[in-house]
């Protein structure tokens, strides 16, 4: 028996009981209604906290699971090399990965090529995070197949350009890549400072973009020439998007602010990024009120009654009016330049601060938005640290309302533990040509946990998609990092 999903499940029927019930004088008292109460959506849709107490129920269904995978499979990517600081060569931590892609999400073919981008850094230096260019040809399969072109900027490159932001840039964040429709391949990552509060530098986060210039140099392999157009885009507006002054100005660093992973798309000749980020001041900010707001909790007044008291009373209950996580969208204009800030499409507030790496494509006249998220980052009950989510949302229009997928939002989950080697993180669905199957990818092993066994490409495995149900397609994993069915 799995005692810690029964122990999960004994929660959410104990709470969903005594609001039935009633319960007794502790929960009467809870019923009571706050001058501060309110129902505030502001035209948002909102992982709710209802839903969330419900998809502990479903934990464990083989549709919404993380397949289990054979560690004694599991190998490293062999061309994951780079050198440390004296100069020797090192394997390579992988972690966050996503595709060079086509306008409409599927993968792009780039002259008979197969790119992947993805974090690459020494597994002894946590700050080392930049971004790597991995390929193989189309076809191949195996994890050994994928080649290393090594970085794609050079450190010199935050210089070239009058950019005064990307000259204080410290790593380098997820993103993602497009094929643009005359064969050029345009980055979208994210540019980190460093953290230094005593010279007023917070790890700020702003999207950005480049050119990336790509070369084939005989017997199969492919080489970064440089880039191009190497820009700023959007590092938050305060009223929308919370900014990195908003979050630590006043000297207080427990925020965990964010504004990173944009994610790009097309719709009807228009460019967008999707991407990570807090809600602003006319979004639903945090702090203590959006604790009232029973637009956060969903269900009927008895559970809002109920679970704003027990929050109130918690010791989640800071880090619950901190938590105001969003799924952003800004339109950008065919230079990459900001057009126009737009509202969130999702939003976690009381729930996470943080829900990362948005993952948006259109299927069947429909919008799939999808999130990654860890349990150590939430503040409901029933949900601890070793859980790790795929959350996903549907909408018929790009900019909502979104609907939480298989009613709760829950698309996978794995409660493994960090130091197991087939622990996996950073779910990434890719639609399929004609197919109702995407391609599931993530990576594989935390890291710098095992002398051996270093961060990297997990088995792929196949995610089917119809309406507003997904489920987790039977014996359909794959090889490590493939990203197309064939």
């Amino acid at each position: 028996m799995n005692f810690k999903r029964f122990a999960k499940q004994a929660t959410v029927v104990t709470l969903s009981t005594a609001i039935l019930l009633g319960g007794g004088e502790s929960l009467t008292f809870a019923a009571e209604k706050d001058s501060r109460d309110h129902n505030e959506s502001y035209g948002i849709s909102h992982m709710t906290r209802s839903d969330m107490h419900k998809m502990i129920e479903q934990q464990g269904d083989s549709r919404y699971t993380v397949p289990q995978f054979d560690e004694s499979k599991i190998k490293n990517i062999s061309s994951a090399k780079g050198y440390d600081e004296l100069g020797n060569l090192i394997d390579l931590d992988v972690w966050d990965t996503w595709p060079l892609q086509n306008a409409d999400g599927t993968v792009a073919n780039y002259n008979g090529y197969q790119i992947v981008f993805g974090l690459a850094g020494d597994p002894d230096k946590g700050w080392d995070t930049f971004i790597y260019m991995f390929y193989k040809k189309i076809g191949d399969t195996g994890i050994d197949s994928w080649k290393n072109a090594g970085r794609v900027f050079k450190d010199s490159d935050k210089f070239k350009s009058d950019d005064p932001v990307l000259r204080n840039q410290a790593e380098e964040w997820s993103g993602s890549a497009t094929l643009t429709e005359d064969g050029k391949v345009r980055l979208f990552y994210t540019n980190r400072h460093g953290w230094d509060p005593a010279h007023n530098f917070f790890g700020k986060q702003t999207l950005t973009t480049a050119q990336i210039n790509v070369s084939e140099q005989g017997s199969n392999t492919l080489k970064v020439d440089g880039i191009e157009d190497h820009k700023s885009i959007f590092d938050g507006d305060k009223k929308n998007y919370q900014t990195v002054e908003q979050a630590f100005g006043n000297g207080d660093y427990s925020d965990n602010h964010t504004l990173r992973d944009p994610h790009y798309i097309e719709e009807n000749g228009h460019k967008y990024l999707v991407f990570e980020a807090n809600t602003g001041t006319e979004t639903g900010y945090q702090g203590e009120e959006s604790l009232f707001n029973k637009a956060y909790y969903g269900n009927s007044e008895s559970f809002f009654q109920n679970e704003k008291s027990k929050l109130l009373q918690s010791p989640k209950k800071d880090l619950a009016q901190i938590s105001n996580g969003a799924l952003g969208i800004i339109e950008i204009n065919d230079d990459y330049t900001l057009k126009r800030v737009m509202k969130p499409l999702v939003t976690s507030n009381t729930v996470t601060d943080e829900i990362e790496r948005p993952n948006i494509f259109k299927k069947d006249g429909k919008w799939y938005l999808f999130t990654s998220s860890r349990g150590s980052k939430m503040t409901i009950d029933g949900i601890d640290n070793e859980d790790i989510y795929l959350l996903g949302y549907v909408s018929n229009s790009l900019t909502g309302t979104y609907k939480p997928l298989n009613e709760t939002g829950l698309v996978l989950h794995h409660d493994l533990d960090p130091y197991d080697v087939t622990w996996n993180y950073a779910h990434f669905a890719i639609p399929q040509e004609g197919s109702d199957n995407t391609v599931v990818t993530s990576y594989m092993t935390n890291r710098g946990y095992f002398e051996d066994h270093k961060s990297t490409f997990a088995p792929s495995f196949q995610l089917n998609i119809k309406g507003d149900k997904t489920s987790v397609v039977k014996n359909s994993i794959l090889e490590q990092g493939q990203v197309t069915i064939k």
